[in-house]
Order: C-alpha cells, then sequence, then structure tokens
C-alpha cells in the first residue's frame, strides 16, 4: 500500500490517503492536548501505544460483530483503515462518575451507576464540543434517527466487551469516548480509537489512574501509566 499526500493533522494523529480511494493511513503522533486544546505536550511513546492498544481492541470488537474501520497495522505507528466519513458525534459512554460528569452534576468522583450512560457531544472544537441530544443531532441533520440507534447499539456493546475484557486485566473501564464514521456504502463503522488517550482506565484494586487524566492533572508518571495499562492488555489480549 503506497502511503500518498497528507490529508488531515489533528491533535493526536495524521492521516494519508493512499493509492486505494476506499483505505488510509494514520499515523499516531506523542502529542498530547486536554481542555479543548488549551493544555499541551508530549507523552513519549503514547502513539505507539495508542496504535497497538487500539488496533487489538478493535479486532477484539470486531470478533464480538461490532464493525470497525481497522484493516491492518502497517508499523508501530501507523495503521491502514476503511476511509470514512465521520458522524460529528462523540459519544461517552459513562459506568462511574469522573471528571466532568462529576463537576456537572455535583457528584462525588468514583461513585458508579446502576447502569451506564450515554452522552452526545457535538464535535466541534470552535464551539467547545457541546452536549447535545438526540434531537439536536437530528434537528443538526449530524445523523439521522436510524443511525443514532445504530450507534447507540453499538456503543453499549463497546461497553460490554471492553468493561470484561479490562475486568480481567485488574482494570476498571470507567468511561471512554467514541466516534463513529459512515462507509461509502453508508453503513455505520466504529473509527477513530481506543486508548488511554479516550478512556478512563483505574487500577481495580488501588484505584490509580492509568490514562490521561495523569497528563490532564498533572499527576506525574504519565509514561509509566501508558506502558502499564499496554503491558496489562498485552498480557490478556
Amino acid at each position: 500500500m503506497k502511503k500518498l499526500e497528507q490529508l488531515y493533522e489533528g491533535k493526536a494523529k495524521k492521516v494519508f490517503r493512499t493509492d486505494d480511494p476506499e483505505l488510509l493511513i494514520v499515523s499516531y503522533k506523542d502529542d498530547a492536548t486536554a481542555f479543548n486544546g488549551l493544555k499541551k505536550g508530549t507523552i513519549v511513546g503514547k502513539g505507539v501505544i495508542n496504535n497497538r492498544m487500539s488496533n487489538l481492541l478493535m479486532k477484539r470488537l470486531e470478533a464480538s460483530g461490532i464493525p470497525t474501520h481497522f484493516v491492518e497495522e502497517l508499523n508501530d505507528r501507523e495503521t491502514l483503515v476503511k476511509k470514512v466519513s465521520i458522524v460529528p458525534l462523540e459519544v461517552i459512554i459513562r459506568n462511574i462518575a469522573a471528571g466532568s460528569f462529576s463537576k456537572r452534576y455535583g457528584v462525588e468522583e468514583g461513585v458508579a451507576f446502576d447502569f451506564p450512560t450515554i452522552e452526545f457531544s457535538y464535535k466541534n472544537d470552535a464551539l467547545g464540543d457541546p452536549l447535545l441530544n438526540e434531537y439536536h443531532a437530528r434537528a443538526l441533520r449530524l445523523a439521522s434517527a436510524d443511525e443514532i440507534e445504530t450507534i447507540k447499539r453499538y456503543a453499549f456493546g463497546v461497553n460490554e466487551e471492553l468493561k470484561a475484557f479490562w475486568k480481567e486485566c485488574g482494570v476498571t473501564l470507567v468511561d471512554f469516548k467514541l466516534e463513529f464514521g459512515r462507509l461509502s456504502d453508508g453503513s455505520i463503522v466504529l473509527a477513530d480509537e481506543i486508548s488511554p488517550d479516550t478512556c478512563r482506565l483505574w487500577d481495580s484494586k488501588t484505584g490509580e489512574k492509568l490514562d490521561k487524566d495523569r497528563f490532564r492533572r498533572d499527576l506525574g508518571g504519565v509514561e509509566d501509566a501508558y506502558a502499564e495499562i499496554m503491558k496489562r492488555l498485552t498480557t490478556h489480549i
């Protein structure tokens, strides 16, 4: 597969065209951002970990019946993916109160929910990725009613699969963000990444944070946390 010109550069990844119009190459960076890009830094080795982890977990999700954009891992930082049109909705699944949920609703961090919650935000940096509901999403023509139902079904399916897997690793899946895309035939697939950048992952016994919150909150040991979560994943996958 031939890598051609760069099409896009985001906060954590670059995207390149290939000689196949239906396939792209995603390259993972070590750049780290938080608070809608207000905080910036570098997490050494993050790109390698996020690339590998996303690919391993997406293969697992494919096996459980959830379609993804993953095609093939090319090297430490690059992966071949299906070209999609990203649905401009960030989908957040929460199992335990943390982060913005705790601040927004005055719930102590660490309180477990009786059942998982789902939130949508409008994927728009200029607007600060505001929360919206399904009616807003349809009014803005971000997704159809059928697409939203499909996205919800897949998102909760991802939660059940990953929650069980991380439990085997001695890790609690607190919450996570997903993005979905449309293939050329209009079908919805899971896209973007699944990594410590997009998931809150706590040690099941100690509650130690093994994710990007260590960067957001200046807790230190960021690289060590990413390496630890990767070690646990590769031991159990």
